[in-house]
């Protein structure tokens, strides 16, 4: 298939309020309205739309050609899209839970990420994988988990996770356009929980990019997804102590952009990691041995991380096992105790 010739965006302008699920759904439409060769796949995403409704309407405007029901089967789903994009396709893939990713993690990390090395450059990878991720639905240990480091720790792989609408939908048009397989995680707790100004038609957020989400001199919170927002509401109330507080939205995981990472650790000399997956070898360490090597020198106080339990995902104790707005308040006070 070839692209179309439609300019991006064409005809549309203006701002339009959003959910984050509105958003990635609009982000489907606007790239498979502009390139022919854009296809989306996976469990029940034609007619009924997928579990979360994220691809509703497509089935209807792109017919079951471009949006279309798959197996019961994960590696089935991700082996296919890798030979779509070989062959120059842009397959969006969607995974329903990224709790079921497991049985795709050969085709993942073995196939779709190496492709470009392995062929010395001369095929590249460029495919999505689209799945929510994490707890604050009630849905257990399989239907709850943020194994995220997984696929940061797989050269080759691009690691994206959105935390606002207007950045769901930016991001997922700079994936969709990446030459190489980029894992899209979304944090389903905000699917619907909050909305946005959303930017009609072309709107492209580069990966890569880190976005200050609030400004602050006294200590860095680096996060991403879901724990974003809680950590602005912990940075509002530290603010009512005195204490002025920067949050950073990493939104792109790998690459990571540690210029603006390193830039605010160095600015406010203390920092807490936030994020909602089990503890030990989490994301959050990557950060904290970064800050480690590079702003030691910068530092005023402990690197401080807040996170998940070592332990598998809960159902009754989920308020207890996510970090809140407590748990972060706590870990900034202990910047301050060296």
């Amino acid at each position: 298939m070839t692209a179309t010739k439609t300019k991006p965006g064409a005809g549309e302008t203006g701002t339009k309020v959003m959910t984050m699920i509105e958003a990635i759904t609009d982000a489907m439409r606007t790239e498979m309205r502009n390139d022919d060769r854009v296809v989306v796949f996976g469990e029940d995403v034609g007619k009924k739309g997928g579990v979360f409704g994220a691809t509703m309407g497509l089935f209807d405007e792109f017919g079951e050609k471009r949006c279309f029901d798959t197996p019961l089967s994960e590696c089935g789903i991700i082996g296919a899209a890798v030979g779509m994009a070989v062959y120059g396709m842009r397959p969006i893939a969607e995974i329903q839970f990224l709790d079921f990713i497991y049985p795709a993690f050969d085709q993942i990390v073995s196939e779709a990420a190496k492709m470009r090395y392995r062929s010395g450059g001369e095929y590249t990878c460029p495919m999505v994988i689209r799945s929510p991720y994490g707890g604050g639905i009630r849905g257990g240990h399989y239907h709850s988990q943020s194994s995220e480091a997984y696929f940061c720790h797989t050269p080759g792989l691009k690691v994206v996770i959105p935390s606002t609408p207007a950045d769901a939908k930016g991001l997922l048009l700079a994936s969709i356009r990446d030459e190489d397989p980029v894992m899209f995680l979304e944090p389903k707790r905000i699917y619907r929980h909050g909305k946005g100004e959303v930017p009609l038609g072309e709107h492209v957020v580069p990966l890569g990019k880190a976005r200050i989400a609030r400004e602050g001199e006294d200590v860095t919170i680096l996060s991403y997804g879901a724990m974003v927002s809680v950590c602005e509401q912990a940075a509002a109330t530290a603010a009512q102590a005195g204490r002025s507080v920067e949050v950073v939205d990493l939104r792109t995981l790998v690459p990571l952009d540690e210029a603006t990472v390193l830039a605010s650790v160095k600015k406010t000399g203390r920092v807490v990691v936030v994020y909602e997956a089990p503890k030990t070898c989490g994301y959050g360490a990557e950060l904290s041995a970064l800050i480690a090597e590079k702003c030691i020198e910068w530092l005023e106080g402990p690197v401080v991380r807040v996170a998940g339990f070592d332990t598998p995902f809960p159902y009754t104790l989920e308020h207890l096992y996510m970090p809140d707005e407590k748990r972060v308040l706590a870990g900034i006070e202990k910047t301050f105790t060296w």
